[in-house]
């Protein structure tokens, strides 16, 4: 019996339909136009943890510095309490109105974020208003960053050719890589020219500066993008035929909840292993092992270019082996290879191998979360897409990813658990594998 509110028979897991052409050249304007927001989206998140330490000492009052690091990455594990809800609504709103309306509204509010935090007063100025400003552009933050994943996927795939899907939706990823080298030369430039002192009392505001050129990108994706072949097909098809469109949060948590499922699942990594072992892991170095801040960020501005070529290398050999083979590998090689890695870093305290274990963290990530949106993609069909991939992910990345660094924090320096964010990637990879195998047969084995 054909699915009406759907709009698919048998076939709904079917990604596209038959008719949709593809122009290539409007694919690669859609690749870079959705990249670079997601980039700048993406590096306003980064370098708020790059500088949590300065923004704990402005913000959170408080004589113990590792209780003002707590407070600074509680601000920023908040934020994500906004994604949910920002998956939710702007999900919904790129089903309704289209993936271009949404990617343009979540950049603007980004923006809007990223100003509050640039140009709140400290804590001696305002008191208690100060860190509840920060929070504010954090929740912001993460508002936006709650319909990012799935508007800016269901952009990318549907505007790629089918043989090229995993490729097109790796550059997501492949951004926030972008967005953590953007990141890391900022913060080394900022550390390497400014004194401890200045930094603390305002040189760490220079990277939300900078982080406020995500406006004019927005503004420039409205005027110039064209809305995905796929959701003008489908709005032509529902239009023709009379079909009132529901609410796509509701279609989709009623109809599709074994692809939530399967989805929260697989995102689970994909939150827990970027926020551990990328954003989090210059904080740790310096904290636990002694790194220091220069140190640090050159081997996460060194890592980062291994997890944008790993990124689009992972996406386009997904496009010949299938989604799930490669996935399998990714989250195998975090199982068993983080680990090692950590006590090779702590036994051997020398900057070069620094940078060959972030470099090898960001090539392992890269093999599991370069595929992980395209395989996201396709277990939701076009009405719900960007519904089904915002919920499942933030969900995910709310519970395991936003909090990862406050919780790690709090592990590393409250219990001595040693290589805390190993043992969290290695829990995160076994739920991954368990999840993998679940996936619908959309996902190409």
């Amino acid at each position: 019996m054909k699915n009406v509110a759907l709009g698919v028979g048998t076939d709904s897991l079917e990604n596209r339909p038959a008719a949709v052409a593809h122009d290539a050249k409007v694919g690669r304007r859609a690749v870079i136009a959705a990249s670079t927001g997601n980039a700048l989206e993406w590096y306003d998140f980064t370098v708020y943890a790059l500088f949590a330490v300065y923004i704990g000492q402005n913000f959170f009052k408080n004589d113990n510095p590792t209780v003002q690091l707590m407070g600074s990455f509680m601000a920023f594990g908040l934020g994500y309490v906004a994604r949910p809800l920002g998956a939710l609504l702007l999900g919904s709103y790129g089903d309704r109105a289209g993936r271009k309306a949404a990617l343009t509204m979540t950049i603007m509010l980004m923006a809007l974020g990223t100003l509050l935090i640039a140009i709140a007063p400290p804590y001696a100025a305002i008191g208690i208003g100060a860190p509840l400003l920060i929070v504010c552009g954090r929740v912001l933050q993460g508002f936006s960053a709650g319909g990012e994943i799935g508007g800016a996927t269901a952009f990318l795939v549907e505007h790629a050719p089918p043989e090229k899907k995993g490729q097109y939706a790796s550059w997501l990823q492949a951004s926030m890589g972008i967005s953590n080298v953007l990141g890391a030369l900022v913060a080394t430039v900022v550390t390497t020219v400014f004194t401890v002192d200045q930094i603390g009392e305002w040189a760490w505001r220079i990277p939300f500066i900078i982080g406020l050129a995500i406006a004019p990108v927005g503004l420039w994706m409205r005027k110039t993008l064209d809305e995905t072949p796929n959701f003008k097909l489908e709005a032509a098809r529902m239009k023709k035929s009379g079909i009132e469109k529901k609410t796509p949060l509701l279609q989709v948590i009623r109809e599709c909840p074994k692809q939530l499922m399967a989805g929260l699942g697989l995102s689970v990594l994909w939150a827990a292993g970027p926020y551990s072992l990328i954003i989090f892991m210059p904080i740790y170095v310096q904290k636990t092992m002694g790194f220091a801040g220069s140190q640090a960020f050159l081997a996460s501005f060194i890592g980062n270019f291994f997890l944008i070529g790993g990124c689009v290398f992972s996406g386009t050999l997904s496009d010949r082996l299938g989604r799930r083979t490669v996935l399998r590998i990714g989250a195998v090689l975090l199982l068993v290879g983080v680990y090692p890695l950590m006590m090779w870093l702590q036994a051997s305290h020398t900057t070069a191998t620094l940078i060959i274990v972030q470099s090898l963290f960001c090539a392992m990530i890269s093999m599991f979360v370069g595929v992980a949106p395209s395989a996201l993609s396709e277990i939701f069909p076009t009405a719900v897409r960007s519904s089904g991939m915002s919920l499942s992910y933030n969900t995910a990345v709310t519970l395991f990813g936003g909090f990862a660094p406050a919780i790690l924090t709090w592990i590393t320096y409250t219990t001595g658990v040693a290589f805390a964010p190993a043992l969290y990637v290695m829990t995160a990879a076994i739920v991954a594998l368990i999840a993998i195998s679940a996936l619908p047969a959309a996902s190409k084995e």
